[in-house]
């Protein structure tokens, strides 16, 4: 009774931060109008405050992966203007992947482990695929970027996937995206739109890396299917 007690304090905190946030006026912050008319503002900051900034920076960036407040690609973007395409990609990983992080153990905490207790027999069948192909499946869809971000972090929270596992795929499926946002960011002054950085042909190119990491798991159901079937 008093885990259960703890759990609904822990949500009902946790909600009323989130919503503090979105609330807040962080938002109107978070705009690519505002990041793209004060750039040189911004850009002047870092040169002057480097270390300062890279940590207000990474700090901003877990919270808001973590938490799902809207702004994630304009802070890519902004990344990559203010710190350069590599050391930007650096520090989106360690904010994004330690964000995600947090979301996936708080959806654990929360419904994970009572999830996996309660219909451990139903979810047997599924919880042996994620053992087996969980990585491949998770990093399929972190190198895809139209896949909601903290829903993957929060339903990921829900499987019987390991922490390091959802920690490698994430770290290394998001860093494709990550370099095509930061480059972006370089050009800042040539965008119009957070869109236009994502067109049709990116997609495309980030699907097929997609198709290839899922590849092998997809051959190795093909061969438990004609096994099967003899």
């Amino acid at each position: 009774m008093m885990k259960r007690n703890k759990k609904i304090l822990f949500i009902i905190v946790l909600l009323a931060v989130i919503v503090a946030l979105r609330v807040s006026p962080i938002g109107n912050i978070l705009t690519f109008e505002n990041l793209k008319k004060n750039r040189q503002i911004f850009f002047s900051i870092v040169q002057s405050h480097y270390l300062q900034a890279v940590t207000v920076y990474i700090v901003s960036y877990i919270i808001i992966a973590a938490l799902s407040i809207p702004g994630a690609g304009i802070m890519t973007l902004a990344g990559g203007f203010l710190f350069g395409i590599l050391p930007a990609t650096l520090y989106i990983d360690i904010g994004a992947t330690t964000g995600a992080t947090l979301a996936f153990l708080i959806a654990r905490y929360l419904l994970g482990s009572w999830l996996q207790e309660k219909y451990q027999k139903q979810l047997s069948p599924f919880n042996e695929e994620m053992q087996k192909n969980g990585s491949r499946y998770l990093l399929t869809l972190r190198l895809i970027p139209v896949f909601p971000f903290f829903m993957i972090n929060f339903l990921s929270g829900l499987t019987n996937v390991p922490a390091k596992t959802f920690i490698w795929t994430t770290a290394l499926g998001i860093i494709p995206a990550t370099i095509i946002f930061a480059y972006a960011g370089r050009q800042i002054g040539t965008i119009n739109d957070v869109s236009e950085v994502l067109s049709a042909r990116v997609i495309i190119a980030l699907a097929v890396l997609a198709a290839l990491a899922l590849f092998p798991a997809l051959i190795n159901r093909i061969k438990a299917y004609k096994n099967r079937s003899r």
